[in-house]
């Protein structure tokens, strides 16, 4: 009995190091990588390996292993949003993902919008992979979606042509400098009264969840402390003409839902 469970503890510990060396190299891991070798400068520079490579998007979008990244947190996060938009009238109006997302977040949040009215969810993301992989996730919305390549920080969409527009766990990704550029655009193309919803780690409330978090930013999202503080997305939008913010945060203050809504 001894052996058999030392076994299975060297067994999930050999399980649990291989994946975090994984996910480290191909996020973090690759940073590093491309700095060292200069490749910091094309605009999709910060988008990481797992994001953009087809057989690792197949490989890792399985919702189980998002649930567990999320800390098992995800669904109720996305049913923030998708409350939030279906209370929403989009009768006749657009609705926009900004930055295609794993999970089964874009089903839930184009349903959402089509049972509130919309017209046509518009998908937008820098990666053609990542929209090329999220037609398939929906096909069974062919005929109200558009996919654009497009980049979160300079978008193509037109000012005020959508009611509603959802980022969800793009912003820690991104470099500080284009964090504050991503909420201009997001806000930008919101049409008055429009709200964008937008899904995010924050600070946790416990030191030991703090202590955990702050470890795991260190070694995998390089960006994502700066939320904690420097840009917070509430600071950074309310500093923004007419945009008012409220924020619901869940598993002890470790993720949040944003939601920030356009002056009339």
């Amino acid at each position: 009995m001894a052996t058999w469970l030392t076994y299975s503890m060297a067994a999930l510990v050999v399980v649990l190091a291989g994946t975090a060396l994984f996910f480290f190299t191909m996020t973090r891991g690759a940073l590093l990588m491309r700095g060292a070798m200069g490749r910091l400068q094309h605009e999709a520079a910060h988008v990481y390996p797992i994001y953009s490579n087809m057989r690792l998007i197949r490989l890792v979008d399985y919702q189980p292993i998002i649930a567990a990244i999320l800390l098992f947190q995800y669904s109720r996060l996305v049913s923030l949003i998708t409350h939030g938009i279906n209370h929403m009238d989009l009768r006749g109006k657009q609705a926009l993902i900004t930055s295609c997302a794993f999970g089964n977040v874009m089903p839930r949040v184009v349903k959402a919008a089509l049972d509130s009215g919309a017209t046509q969810v518009v998908v937008a993301d820098i990666i053609q992979n990542e929209l090329d992989h999220s037609k398939r996730k929906l096909g069974d919305y062919a005929d109200k979606m558009v996919y654009v390549q497009d980049n979160a920080i300079g978008m193509k969409q037109p000012d005020a042509s959508v009611s509603a527009n959802i980022m969800f766990f793009l912003l820690h990704e991104l470099p500080h400098h284009l964090k504050g550029e991503a909420l201009r655009e997001a806000v930008r193309v919101l049409q008055p009264g429009g709200k964008l919803f937008l899904g995010e780690f924050h600070k946790p409330r416990p030191w030991v969840l703090r202590a955990l978090s702050w470890t795991y930013f260190k070694v995998f999202e390089p960006y994502g402390l700066a939320l904690w503080n420097t840009h917070d997305p509430v600071d950074m939008l309310e500093a923004m003409p007419g945009i008012t913010c409220e924020r619901h945060v869940v598993f002890f203050g470790n993720f949040q839902v944003v939601i920030a809504t356009k002056a009339d």
